[in-house]
């Protein structure tokens, strides 16, 4: 995740080191179809597809099923809501008299565009690339390899997304705070149309600080907490959470409270960094105004002290908390390398090979 990949944050260039961090790329589709081939070749699973469940069945407070959109009932010892942004929990919750939880909404307005390329033997040297936003050029991009030999390259930007064109693609990889992704673009060969997307807000719904739930059902996922995807953080939470499916306590508020202890870092690092690149949401108090600052110094010293660089991907890919980029070794490598931030120079080669090698 580190020595072949290519991530810049503030304008600065990290360290490609070994990292003891291992990442498969792959297609959503193509793990979709891997999970549920494998769920679904489990003894006593059953898939009911093209079915929708319209309301909650309970009796003496405590959920014993779904009604099924023909109205047929369908009873369960436990019901677990894993449907996404779009969960109608709250809406039944309040349907039973339940006051529903309370909500944090970070204003977003992210768009995003995603446009695939053939890949070809050599190309870029390394198969990731990460180009963060910075408050001056709030846009990014990743470029990910998949499989049948294809790139997946996604451009996102606050409150502005990628031209449906190819040129309007390139031209918006153009003002990215790195070169990378553009020189790429413009020389790839695309394979189908641009796909565009819009994410208005983050959502935290706390149901961890109610004091009345129904037995025998469960919010997990993106039912509780919708993050927002240019961080990739969605999907890791979630499987968090579902190993605490794996517990033999499944009360609900219980259960609530231990996956807010997993939700807790990753809702933070993405609110203070959407909030640090986009005014339109909360107001920056002076301590966060502060820890911002740190942050982006700290990425100047990652560019060339592996330490600083290994640190910031494990907190990134949730093997460890936010802390650790605060302890006093941290801060004092930061405050003792920590010049301003330069313009990050463009990568060797980035079609083909050769690139970066020598910063192992």
């Amino acid at each position: 995740m580190q020595r072949d990949a290519r991530h810049i944050h503030c304008g600065q260039r990290h360290i490609r080191v070994e990292s003891g961090m291992t990442g498969l790329l792959a297609s959503r589709p193509m793990l979709e179809g891997q999970v549920r081939r494998r769920i679904t070749a489990l003894p006593g699973v059953q898939v009911l597809p093209d079915s929708v469940a319209t309301g909650l069945l309970v009796e003496r407070d405590r959920v014993t099923g779904v009604r099924l959109a023909g109205g047929e009932p369908m009873p369960a010892d436990l019901v677990v809501d894993a449907s996404g942004r779009g969960s109608r929990t709250p809406f039944w919750l309040d349907e039973l008299g339940i006051v529903p939880p309370a909500e944090e909404r970070v204003m977003l307005n992210v768009r995003y565009g995603t446009r695939e390329f053939r890949r070809r033997p050599g190309d870029l040297d390394g198969d990731l690339i990460v180009v963060a936003p910075t408050p001056d050029r709030p846009r990014g991009g990743v470029a990910l390899a998949m499989e049948d030999d294809r790139w997946i390259v996604t451009l996102v930007g606050y409150d502005q997304a990628p031209d449906p064109s190819l040129d309007g693609f390139a031209t918006f990889a153009a003002d990215l705070p790195a070169p990378d992704l553009h020189q790429f673009v413009t020389t790839a060969q695309p394979i189908g149309e641009l796909q565009v997307y819009r994410n208005p807000a983050g959502i935290r719904r706390r149901y961890e600080q109610l004091t009345r739930f129904p037995e025998g059902l469960l919010v997990t996922g993106d039912a509780g907490c919708a993050f927002n995807p240019r961080y990739g953080q969605g999907m890791t939470v979630a499987a968090l959470e579902a190993l605490e499916l794996l517990k033999t306590d499944l009360r609900p508020l219980p259960f609530f409270k231990r996956i807010a202890k997993v939700v807790d870092g990753p809702w933070q690092i993405t609110v203070d960094d959407d909030v640090r690149l986009h005014h339109a949401t909360n107001a920056v108090n002076p301590k966060k105004r502060l820890l911002n600052a740190y942050l982006e110094r700290f990425h100047t010293p990652a560019a060339r002290d592996p330490e600083l660089a290994l640190r910031f991907q494990r907190v990134a890919n949730l093997y460890a908390s936010p802390s650790s980029l605060v302890t006093p070794g941290s801060l004092a490598r930061v405050l003792r390398n920590g010049a301003p931030p330069a313009p990050v120079p463009a990568a060797e080669s980035v079609p083909g090979g050769g690139s970066e090698r020598s910063a192992r």
